[in-house]
């Protein structure tokens, strides 16, 4: 139900922001289609000072790594996957991933990202294999790797349970697990644009047995496809019903939740819309992204820090963020493959990274993946 005064609803994310209000579904959906744009921002602004206080805005050194592109799931909105058969398909050697990982810890780096696809013959063994050799020859890396969908997948294939094998990765060397492959948390959405990955409940689900195993994770979502406004709410509100429940029990459970947009280039999703409908996907506008950020700020208040996406959005939008509850810039990006084959390519040294922040009046703090500082500019 909505709330019928403007600046009542406006007081809802003042008060929401000073701790003294938790925001329901209905009161989210609220502010995300009516809020005054700068107000949002003000009220998002002030929660993050109040969760992350002091001014500093973190980012990260690392390297995306993906191991293989092929992946049997073929979601509709990736330009990446290719089947197992195609030309250009492959599968990084040994060789090939220990030179990427050198190379990231020579560009002062400190973790890698490890995704691939759903590969339709790599079972358990072969990760633990390839987990193991990263930490012998480079034990300081630390590996954030694998979506939820991934270890579901991993798990169908070699008959285990996903909390079975997301115990045999961490003792192989995995020491995160990164948010993939969340998109919308909505199975109608998921039925539209990855209908052969892992439903919105078998996501949830990898992501309670990490957090029970004490695997730290982050949260994504992934909006401007197909969904209303009401199903991105609803993906808010799962991710918070799974992270009160971490926070309950004791664990960590979501170190962050980093939304992004939904880049059209390339993907079968936008040429089918084209096709069907004579529509065109466009990008999400700045604007749409950054209430998008505020919101989340605002309603996830049981998640420590919330993650501005430039590779999306560029680094000014990336910028502006921090002044919309943002208090994390993310990664520079040593390598970026995925958004990247969907014809966006936003890239920034760390020395850029640094200048935005200090520019936009924070102190830049170069963080680990578990958000421990590195080093201070």
């Amino acid at each position: 139900m909505r709330t019928p005064d403007l600046n009542a609803l406006h007081e809802l994310a003042f008060a929401t922001s000073r701790g003294e209000h938790r925001l329901t579904p209905a009161e989210a959906l609220d502010l995300l289609e009516r809020a005054d744009f700068l107000t949002l921002g003000v009220a998002a602004s002030a929660m993050r000072a109040r969760l992350v206080p002091g001014g500093e805005v973190t980012f990260i050194v690392d390297r995306n790594v993906n191991y293989t592109n092929v992946c049997v799931s073929g979601c509709r909105f990736c330009a990446f996957y290719r089947s197992v058969d195609a030309a250009d398909a492959y599968v990084l050697t040994r060789e090939e991933l220990a030179d990427k990982v050198t190379e990231t810890i020579a560009l002062d780096g400190t973790a890698i990202l490890l995704q691939g696809g759903m590969h339709p013959d790599l079972t358990i063994e072969w990760y633990e294999g390839m987990l193991r050799e990263i930490k012998e020859d480079h034990p300081q890396i630390h590996v954030h790797g694998f979506g939820p969908p991934e270890i579901f997948h991993i798990a169908k294939l070699s008959g285990l349970t996903a909390r079975e094998v997301l115990g045999r990765l961490r003792d192989a060397g995995l020491d995160s697990l990164p948010g993939g492959g969340a998109e919308i948390l909505v199975d109608r959405v998921r039925g539209h644009v990855s209908p052969k990955k892992a439903t919105s409940d078998q996501w949830l689900g990898v992501m309670r047995d990490a957090h029970a195993l004490d695997i730290s994770t982050t949260a994504t979502m992934m909006f401007g496809g197909l969904e209303t406004l009401s199903e991105r709410i609803e993906h808010l509100q799962r991710v918070r019903e799974v992270q009160d429940a971490a926070v309950a029990a004791g664990h960590v459970g979501f170190r962050a939740f980093i939304p992004w947009s939904f880049q059209p280039g390339n993907t079968e999703l936008a040429e089918d819309e084209l096709a069907a409908h004579g529509e065109v996907i466009s990008a999400a506008s700045g604007w749409e992204y950054l209430r998008m950020l505020a919101v989340s700020r605002l309603f996830l208040d049981s998640v420590g820090s919330i993650q501005a996406s430039w590779v999306t959005q560029g680094g000014k939008v990336g910028q502006v963020a921090l002044a919309f509850g943002a208090n994390d810039m993310g990664s520079t990006m040593i390598e970026e493959n995925v958004v990247a084959a969907a014809g966006t390519r936003f890239m920034l040294a760390r020395e850029e990274l640094v200048r935005l922040i200090r520019d936009a009046g924070y102190v830049p703090v170069q963080r680990d993946t578990l958000y421990r500082e590195v080093r201070r500019f």
